[in-house]
């Protein structure tokens, strides 16, 4: 029987993925969460586990620090910062820095030797200063709450990924009350690493790479956690979450995409910007598909292995991997909140509404590459439009997206024991 069945509580996660200015869309989901959803149902949202990628790492740690707060401050807090949000508080760039990238290209040969004789900066090369979010990370979040949080048991765990840029391998740093981590916790492709938060580790898993500087974390260098953890998962569910919130930055994936629209995304390659985008897409907003479809195979197979053995089946398999260190299995309950539209074809169209005041580095950036779009949509532009135009709709899209999973929510968020 499941932890629930026994009458333990359930152990609850949520997970976020990472997208740059795309996690407007995720304010809008946790502003809905944190606020509108307890006045509505009169239930508690509280998460035992949150775990994130990129901007979901700094919302994730963001939930972890205010845990201690109201729910209406902290869904109010989030979406001021994102709707008032403009470009010049994540990164420059100006006319100088599009003409000194030659040089800045030049200098990569005198980096290299000074990485080479030990010397190691606090960042590797990035077209883009991103100074001002670091100064926007560490004011909008309390870090010495985390801690707090922690300790007094708010929340069990804080999850970042990032990706290690020397082993291409991801990295997920934890901080929780026990600094001891469960012993499968590093196994396979992933591992997991017992550290004390900082901003550093979120900054370093928002890193876009070549946009964004990679960040330094002891003697090592990280950038974008999305490149090999999109939606970090397997970090709650090592540890131990049996009802996951997942909060995704792209549409379910269709296999079956009209030809007209192929062709012409197709022909759109040749501007470097809106193929570029497409790449983005592929690396950081996969889909979460695989990993979902692996929980519903466990879930089948222990439903059917109840069937064909009896209901002590799971405890008997449990009882034999651990003595050889594996991981307990139980049935996972999951949900999914995603946007029901495009957030590129959304980027696409606040472009051409001409209401966009487009920052000097907007300006540059079409002119040097041309026209953002191939069938209405700005996938690049989608990452690096932080703009309250964007924000905005990106937001009200989420809370409405929210909203229309409201009765599965208040399954997810009842302590009875789900299907």
């Amino acid at each position: 029987m499941s932890r629930e069945a026994h009458g333990s509580p359930p152990r609850r996660a949520i997970v976020l993925a990472g997208g740059g200015a795309r996690g407007a869309y995720e304010a809008g989901v946790l502003r809905y969460l944190l606020e509108t959803f307890p006045k509505k149902t009169g239930l508690e949202v509280s998460f035992d586990l949150v775990s994130g990628t990129s901007v979901g790492a700094i919302h994730a740690c963001f939930l972890g620090a205010t845990a201690h707060l109201d729910g209406a401050e902290r869904g109010r807090r989030l979406s001021e910062i994102w709707e008032n949000l403009h470009v010049d508080q994540v990164f420059r760039f100006s006319s100088g820095d599009l003409l000194g990238l030659p040089r800045k290209l030049l200098g990569l040969r005198r980096m290299s030797a000074q990485l080479q004789k030990g010397q190691r900066p606090d960042r590797l090369f990035g077209v883009l200063d991103t100074r001002p979010l670091e100064q926007l990370v560490r004011k909008a979040i309390p870090w010495r709450s985390l801690r707090n949080n922690l300790r007094e048991g708010r929340v069990d765990a804080v999850c970042v990924a990032a990706t290690q840029i020397a082993t291409g391998r991801a990295v997920v740093f934890v901080e929780q009350a026990d600094s001891k981590l469960p012993p499968w916790a590093t196994q396979t492709h992933i591992r997991m690493q017992a550290i004390r938060m900082l901003p550093v580790h979120a900054l370093a898993s928002a890193a876009i790479p070549l946009l964004f500087p990679a960040v330094r974390i002891g003697s090592r260098y990280y950038a974008d956690g999305g490149l090999r953890l999109a939606t970090p998962l397997a970090p709650v569910v090592r540890m131990g979450a049996n009802r996951i919130l997942v909060v995704a930055l792209s549409q379910e994936t269709n296999l079956d995409v009209d030809e007209g629209l192929a062709q012409q995304r197709t022909a759109g390659f040749g501007n470097p910007m809106y193929l570029f985008g497409k790449v983005l897409n592929a690396l950081l907003l996969s889909p979460i598909d695989a990993d979902l479809a692996r929980m519903h195979f466990i879930n089948d197979l222990i439903d059917n292995g109840r069937s064909a053995f009896g209901d002590d089946f799971l405890e008997k398999l449990n009882a034999e991997g651990a003595d050889k260190g594996n991981r307990p299995v139980e049935k996972i309950h999951h949900l999914v909140i995603r946007p029901s539209v495009d957030l590129g074809m959304v980027a696409g169209e606040v472009m051409s509404s001409g209401q966009l005041e487009l920052s000097p580095f907007l300006k540059l950036f079409l002119k040097a590459f041309g026209s953002a779009s191939g069938p209405n949509e700005s996938d690049l532009l989608s990452y690096l439009l932080f703009d309250t135009h964007y924000a905005r709709p990106l937001a009200e899209l989420g809370h409405a997206d929210a909203a229309a999973q409201e009765e599965s929510l208040i399954r997810f968020f009842s302590d009875e024991e789900m299907d």
